[in-house]
């Protein structure tokens, strides 16, 4: 196998112009660039959240790429892990975002909760609590189970 160099999530959205709004204000993005097609579509842009590029381009159904929107949801979520929890939660739902889950400690030894962006994306939003081995993570997950 070759050897992986980077790996880039790619969103599908209905309106890159609005979402790179929305990702700087809810998450402090930068914008890298864009490509513009002729009739304003954008084809693909990068933007910087903290050290991670993510690339985005507008819906192109007539070549199957479609947002989450488009399709009633999205089966994945983007874990974002951040120093305080709490306030970059409270950013992202102030810039837009709507709460999917709450948040609350976690057993793994994080802080975390959901939001779900305007064009369909979710972010898992996450801190660190307390270190916990995986052995501790497999106790407290089976005793969920256990209530």
């Amino acid at each position: 196998m070759t050897q992986v160099h980077e790996l880039y999530p790619y969103l599908r959205v209905q309106d890159t112009n609005e979402a790179i709004k929305f990702y700087a204000r809810a998450f402090g993005a930068e914008e890298l660039f864009r490509l513009t097609e002729p009739n304003g579509r954008i084809g693909h842009a990068e933007i910087k959240i903290g050290p991670a590029t993510l690339m985005l381009a507008d819906e192109h159904p007539e070549h199957g790429i479609c947002g989450p929107r488009a399709l009633g949801g999205t089966t994945f979520s983007l874990h974002m892990h951040v120093e305080d929890v709490d306030a970059a939660f409270e950013q992202a739902v102030s810039a837009g975002a709507s709460v999917v889950r709450p948040l609350q400690d976690q057993f793994y030894g994080e802080r975390s909760g959901t939001v779900r962006d305007p064009f369909g994306h979710e972010w898992l939003l996450g801190g660190h609590l307390e270190t916990v081995s995986t052995e501790e993570m497999q106790r407290r997950y089976t005793a969920l189970f256990n209530k």
